[in-house]
């Protein structure tokens, strides 16, 4: 300031003032080259005293600094509201930026709006890095029909463009018209766009281009230094507001596993204690698990299969409702599906592997469309349920959607699979275990049934009919029959010898009424006929069996034994069921066991019989000779029923 007040002075050759009269005075403004610059003019009051000469004098010679200095000045201010404009744009950025933290967008927005305002630029936008290439994330005052192409173009890592020269270059690279550079290869994208002249900015994290933002106007006009510099402070923030994103959504994805870590961890609990607690009820876990797989992995449906034989049938399903679930137990156990490409559970158990179907409806090798289309599912996933390398079983998690299973999902998937083979694993051994408890129990419990019919077979050699009735009773209670009936054969004809469990009164007489010839009309007569074991699963489905004694009585199953010595038929023994249930292999294997028992006492009984019939008969012999004069009174002879036990007094049978 005092530079430019000693800058001017009046000139040296003229008066300081001039009166023109006695209220007006004129001082006219020289600079030091002494060409006049204009004049300065006071109108005096007259009642002024004389010494306001000076003042005027001196007030003149300062008049020209606001003068000289009005275009610095005017220059100076336009500065500083440059400066604060661009002040208020950085702490509205900053605002936006603060309040905004975990919305990226609306930032980037904001920037690239800012910056295009501040620069006076047409367009503008920020491009970031996705798959490999570079995008635009954020545009500003490009035509809305453009958006699309705008945001689809791609950019490579070359010099082919502004974004890809400054990811190569990792510094501002400035174009002043990109339809005269040499090197620019996008002009179409230039030309759809409608800009000439282009600047690009990198975002710079640590020395790494992650993105950039680019400045454009529609006509060649270079952007300045200062704008330059103001797009750099504004790509500064944008890093910022990445970085503070990136950290955020790292800390929420951090968050997210921990979270869905702790629910796994806790379905893998809650599945686990439901198999210490449920070892042995198999459908609840398997249930559990098809729930806690449906609701862990965003699965619309779960279903669970295994393996019977060779084929895999449905054990478990979620997802549906109480409607659809019931209809589903009732069919889908009678719809069993082998292995192969043609579904997603053959394709499973056919690679060993976890399979994923992207979209069931798109797979040419899948054969069940019509299922999917009603069953509204299009993604499935199949885990299969390994136990040493082998496939029992597959899980299939399906969407209603095409949208393919995460990895950390299908990982997911899997533990639950192994999961079910452990409760798989455990009721199989826990019946095992009661199998073998069964088979024990059930040969003890044979054991000593055998063991008391040889019992009364050796106390009651000749009591057949107590033989009889233990064969009987031993046969209904091992084998869980509702009557049992032993027969005799007489040479022509089955005749009941004994029954067991209650058989009516009606039933035993129409039985001992109607003796059993040997033919296919009945079990008995069939088993005498073919002198084998005779198994009629349901006797009125069979149409050789005319026997009348199902009217009178509700028979259904029958087994019927014949009793042998050799080929010659001693009986036969009968059981059945009031119901259809076949008889298993052991219980037949466990009545022929009787039957043998029955024919050793028919055999043994005849024996004694015969001994005591030849003894009588040498006896009467000797007497009617005159070999025996007198009997003791004591004399001990040997009845059928009585050989060889015990004693009877006989004196009667001695008689010729």
């Amino acid at each position: 300031m005092s530079a430019d007040i000693r800058g001017w002075r009046p000139a040296p050759s003229v008066a300081p003032y001039v009166t023109l009269d006695d209220r007006l005075n004129v001082l006219p403004l020289i600079d030091l080259s002494g060409v006049c610059r204009g004049r300065h003019m006071r109108r005096r009051d007259a009642n002024r005293p004389a010494s306001g000469r000076r003042k005027i004098t001196s007030k003149a010679q300062t008049a020209p600094i606001g003068h000289v200095s009005a275009d610095r000045l005017s220059r100076r201010t336009r500065e500083r509201n440059e400066a604060l404009e661009r002040q208020a744009a950085t702490a509205e950025v900053l605002k936006v930026i603060s309040r905004a933290t975990f919305d990226l967008q609306s930032v980037l927005d904001k920037l690239t709006e800012t910056a295009a305002r501040l620069c006076n630029a047409d367009v503008a936008g920020i491009t970031r890095e996705r798959d490999g290439a570079y995008y635009y994330a954020s545009v500003y005052n490009y035509p809305p029909e453009l958006h699309d192409f705008i945001r689809a173009a791609r950019h490579e890592r070359t010099r082919g463009s502004v974004t890809g020269r400054v990811m190569l270059d990792r510094k501002t690279v400035h174009v002043r018209d990109v339809m005269r550079d040499p090197e620019y290869t996008m002009r179409e994208f230039a030309q759809k766009a409608g800009f000439r002249t282009a600047l690009g900015v990198p975002l710079l994290r640590e020395g790494k281009a992650i993105g950039v933002i680019v400045l454009a106007r529609s006509k060649i006009l270079p952007f300045t230094d200062k704008q330059i510099d103001l797009v750099t402070t504004f790509a500064d923030q944008a890093v910022i507001a990445i970085e503070n994103a990136r950290l955020f959504e790292a800390e929420q994805q951090r968050t997210r596993e921990l979270r869905e870590s702790l629910q796994q961890q806790t379905a893998t609990a809650d599945v686990l204690k439901l198999i210490s607690r449920s070892a042995f009820d198999l459908p609840t876990v398997l249930n559990t698990l098809a729930e806690s797989a449906s609701r862990l992995c965003e699965a619309d449906h779960v279903w669970l299969y295994r393996r019977d034989g060779e084929v895999y049938r449905w054990a478990a399903s979620c997802g549906y409702s109480n409607q659809e679930h019931e209809w589903i137990k009732q069919s889908m156990p009678a719809l069993p599906l082998a292995p192969g490409r043609g579904s997603c559970v053959g394709r499973t158990v056919l690679e060993g592997r976890p399979v994923q179907i992207a979209d069931v409806l798109a797979d040419s090798e899948y054969e069940f469309p019509d299922v999917a289309k009603l069953g509204r599912f299009r993604t499935m996933l199949g885990v299969p349920l390994l136990r040493e390398g082998v496939p029992i079983g597959v899980i299939v998690l399906q969407r209603t959607e095409v949208r393919p299973f995460t990895e950390k999902q299908i990982e997911l998937a899997t533990t639950f699979a192994d999961q079910a083979v452990i409760a798989i694993e455990n009721v199989r051994l826990f019946d095992e275990v009661q199998a073998r408890s069964r088979e024990l129990s059930e040969s003890l419990e044979q054991q000593t049934a055998t063991s008391k019919v040889l019992e009364v077979i050796s106390r009651s050699a000749f009591d057949l009919h107590a033989v009889f009735e233990t064969v009987a009773e031993s046969s209904v209670r091992l084998c869980g029959a509702d009557r049992a009936f032993i027969f005799r054969f007489d040479g022509e004809l089955l005749r009941m010898s004994a029954a067991f469990n209650n058989a009516s009164r009606e039933w035993k007489e129409y039985l001992a009424q109607h003796p059993t010839r040997p033919g296919r009309n009945s079990a008995a007569g069939r088993a005498a006929l073919e002198r084998r074991t005779v198994h009629i699963p349901d006797v009125r489905a069979d149409p050789e069996y005319t026997f009348g004694a199902k009217n009178v009585e509700k028979v259904r199953t029958v087994l019927a034994v014949p009793i042998l010595k050799g080929d010659d038929l001693l009986g036969v023994v009968v059981i059945y069921h009031l119901e259809v249930r076949p008889f298993s292999e052991k219980q037949i294997a466990l009545v022929e066991t009787f039957a043998d028992q029955a024919a050793l006492q028919l055999i043994t009984s005849a024996y004694w019989t015969n001994c005591a019939n030849h003894w009588n008969s040498r006896l009467r012999l000797r007497m009617s000779c005159g070999l025996f004069q007198v009997l003791p009174a004591n004399w001990l002879l040997y009845s059928k029923r009585s050989w060889p036990m015990r004693p009877a007094f006989a004196r009667q049978n001695l008689e010729p």
